[in-house]
């Protein structure tokens, strides 16, 4: 019987507990999910002392005013030095784009750090991730079995609200979940 459930495109939310502290209280956008692997953007978390502008600066890419205090995320413990611009599907880089969920993309070139600042040619909505979260073969159908994750329909103002202190209770909140009322002990019936 195969029972492999795709998750890309889905969210998934962290229980108290998860015993990661790289993960407490994180949602996580799955961009990706195979048999193999799943590759995760983690939407909750921004990048301390680092803002667009700063990212732009260093990397000698043109950056506008209106970069300033524009949050960079923590998009996960993989890889932290590579970017990730997640965006609205209403602009592509052809060839570099990878389209996926409802109206989402997410391109890794310095062309998406510049569409994301320039209002006439960008993406309608847009956030840089530096480093995401991966699993290899079975590791988050693992995870899911322990009950550590919960799994939530991905929501584009949801994905890309600023508010990320309360990202993680609205997140629950989709699912009908009371975060007070969520135990950090695990069990089994």
């Amino acid at each position: 019987m195969d029972d492999f459930q795709n998750l890309t495109g889905r969210l998934l939310v962290a229980m108290p507990g998860i015993g990661d502290p790289r993960f407490e209280h994180a949602v996580i956008l799955i961009c990706a999910h195979a048999r193999d692997h799943a590759m995760g953007l983690r939407l909750d978390r921004p990048a301390p002392g680092v803002d667009l502008k700063a990212v732009l600066t260093k990397l000698e890419t043109p950056a506008p005013e209106a970069a300033a205090g524009r949050p960079v995320l923590v998009g996960g413990p993989v890889e932290r030095d590579r970017g990730f611009v997640l965006h609205s599907d209403d602009w592509m880089a052809e060839d570099a784009s990878l389209a996926f969920g409802e109206g989402l993309a997410i391109t890794g070139t310095r062309e998406a750090l510049a569409a994301m600042v320039d209002p006439a040619m960008g993406p309608r909505r847009s956030v840089l991730l530096l480093g995401y979260a991966g699993w290899g073969e079975g590791q988050l159908e693992d995870e899911l079995g322990e009950n550590v994750w919960l799994t939530a329909e991905a929501d584009a103002d949801l994905i890309f609200d600023p508010d990320y202190d309360a990202k993680w209770a609205r997140a629950l909140a989709t699912l009908g979940v009371d975060p007070g009322l969520l135990s950090g002990q695990a069990g089994r019936a």
